[in-house]
């Protein structure tokens, strides 16, 4: 993990001790936590975000607990993904991550993906 993952992971952490085990703000933490492990460019987001308390995990719960109202019951795990990358600025599921900036040195090296 890089360092961005493990600054989110712990943030997150510290935001789930002021929750119940297993409340549904704890479960929000536990879902941005796994895709901080496996995003590293969303875990970065996530971290920046996390510094705002209007961006908390209980702030993000209530946007999920507002669609369950609607629905008069609960969301998917789909459902619930979707907001929390929504409340977070984060890319949808499986997109792949943004190209890496050319070198300001002028890189002129090929690359097979440049062929595609």
């Amino acid at each position: 993990m890089n360092e961005f993952q493990e600054k989110a992971i712990v943030m997150i952490e510290a935001q789930q001790k002021k929750t119940r085990y297993h409340s549904n703000p704890w479960l929000v933490g536990e879902q941005l936590k796994d895709i901080c492990r496996m995003e590293p460019r969303s875990a970065e987001l996530i971290a920046q975000d996390l510094k705002n308390e209007a961006m908390s995990i209980a702030e993000a719960e209530k946007k999920i607990e507002a669609l369950a109202k609607k629905h008069r019951g609960g969301v998917s795990g789909i459902e619930a993904d979707q907001i929390l990358r929504e409340f977070y600025g984060l890319p949808a599921a499986g997109s792949p991550a943004p190209a890496p900036a050319p070198d300001q040195a002028g890189d002129n090296v090929l690359r097979l993906e440049d062929f595609f």
